[in-house]
């Protein structure tokens, strides 16, 4: 085939031939070759695809459409273009890719469907290759599902099946056809909870395994009845009810336990109320002891002071006499004497009765009326 025919199917006739020569060379066949023209394509085309997507989804926010046009303008759907037009025949290559397959290679017809798009912008403007771009995009836009954006079969048998609650798929290589530089992989999707198993073939394993995921999802979708579809917001608002009522549950059950927890004692309360009272109990018995106490240490301090009071005062009168009445007669020493001195018989009396006392007083009991004293003996003069 002829560049004439090519440039039939592109719709778009070069005033410079060169530049679609260009376009169409590999670097491994020489120089000048279509690496910069690839550049210069890659832009226009995105631009081109943006403008396409903007024009035919109008209710698709920023995000998605980011999203549709990369999967647009990637290597694959860049590979499928030119396959349609047949760019492997047109190919420029050196005797290495020649020999390896090159041709076949998708990211070879990729990047020289960009260049292509490169050489008609620079042949004859932006609007020649817009017109370009739209030709050959316009049969991909129409087959285009806006609620699957654009993603590729894998994705979408994935995506299927999680919301499915059902496992991820396998993939696996069964078979491989052709000469190194010319081989074709089949590929096995199964999906073994739906007993699902779907071969798929492709230049290389990522096509082929597309391929399998593209029948895999078919099979599974046929598998499983549109009536057991629940949609995600039922099933959101199924969650949220359910969550509202096992609050209002609780709520109830804290407002019951609050309202019976007065009726019933609290140990805590009884503990001390108990303490009190023995506290209360023993409270007679401390005083008595106290004052018991208390009695006997006066009693014994008293008796210790007024015994020590009298010993100095004894000691120092009679050094004092002795001292300054060294002229005083024997007799008048002696008077003094005996009258200084206790009465002997009224000393036990006087002790017996302040035992009396002291052990009334430890005991707590009023004293004896004065009436009911016993009379004690007088004191000799």
């Amino acid at each position: 085939m002829t560049l004439d025919d090519l440039q039939q199917q592109l719709g778009h006739r070069f005033a410079d031939a060169s530049l679609l020569r260009q376009a169409l060379t590999h670097r491994s066949h020489g120089q000048p070759n279509n690496e910069r023209l690839e550049f210069l394509g890659d832009s226009v085309l995105n631009c081109v695809v943006a403008a396409m997507l903007y024009r035919h989804f109008g209710r698709i926010d920023e995000g998605d459409l980011s999203r549709l046009r990369a999967n647009l303008v990637k290597q694959q759907s860049l590979y499928e273009i030119a396959q349609r037009l047949g760019l492997s025949q047109y190919l420029l290559l050196g005797e290495g890719e020649l020999k390896s397959g090159g041709f076949r290679r998708p990211s070879i017809l990729g990047d020289t469907l960009e260049a292509i798009v490169g050489a008609v912008f620079l042949d004859a403007g932006f609007e020649a290759a817009q017109s370009v771009i739209g030709a050959l995009y316009e049969p991909v836009l129409k087959t285009v599902d806006p609620r699957t954006l654009g993603k590729d079969a894998k994705t979408l048998l994935q995506e299927y099946l999680q919301g499915k609650k059902l496992p991820l798929p396998v993939y696996a290589v069964v078979a491989t056809h052709g000469a190194a530089h010319s081989q074709v992989f089949e590929v096995e999707c199964s999906i073994p909870k739906l007993k699902v198993q779907v071969l798929g073939s492709g230049a290389s394993r990522r096509a082929a395994e597309q391929a399998a995921a593209r029948g895999a999802l078919d099979a599974a979708q046929a598998l499983v009845p549109a009536g057991t579809k629940r949609s995600r917001a039922r099933v959101d608002r199924a969650d949220k009810a359910e969550r509202a009522d096992k609050a209002e549950r609780a709520e109830k059950t804290e407002r019951t336990e609050k309202a019976e927890a007065p009726d019933k004692p609290e140990p805590a309360e009884r503990g001390s109320r108990g303490l009190r009272t023995a506290a209360a109990g023993a409270a007679p018995h401390v005083a008595a002891a106290g004052a018991a106490t208390g009695a006997s240490t006066g009693a014994s301090t008293s008796a210790s002071t007024s015994a020590s009071t009298s010993a100095s005062t004894s000691a120092s009168t009679s050094a004092s006499t002795s001292a300054s009445t060294s002229a005083s007669t024997s007799a008048a020493t002696s008077a003094a004497t005996s009258a200084a001195r206790p009465d002997p018989a009224a000393e036990p009396c006087n002790a017996a009765h302040g035992d009396d006392a002291a052990r009334d007083e430890a005991s707590g009991l009023p004293p004896l009326p004065a009436s009911l004293e016993e009379p004690r003996p007088a004191r000799a003069a």
